[in-house]
């Protein structure tokens, strides 16, 4: 997971209303489930949030570049 922040940026596939928090890299894919409904960016904050816990970043550390209201998300992730 670390390798892939070291690019500066992480595609993402997200399902929001799991039962869950969950990040997992499937078929070289990353996969991040969150209980957060999609509904008024609840579900990108709990995606940067759970993100940012298992690359061990402060949140503030990453940014929503592209796919504000899709399931695939670009996230970039600050230097540091």
């Amino acid at each position: 997971m670390a390798a892939l922040a070291e690019q500066g940026r992480i595609e993402v596939r997200v399902t929001p209303g799991a039962g869950r928090d969950t990040v997992a890299i499937v078929d070289g894919s990353v996969h991040v489930r969150v209980t957060a409904p999609p509904a008024d960016g609840a579900a990108n904050a709990a995606v940067l949030r759970v993100l940012a816990a298992a690359l061990d970043r402060p949140p503030r550390d990453l940014t929503l570049l592209r796919g504000g209201k899709a399931r695939l998300k670009l996230i970039g992730i600050a230097e540091g």
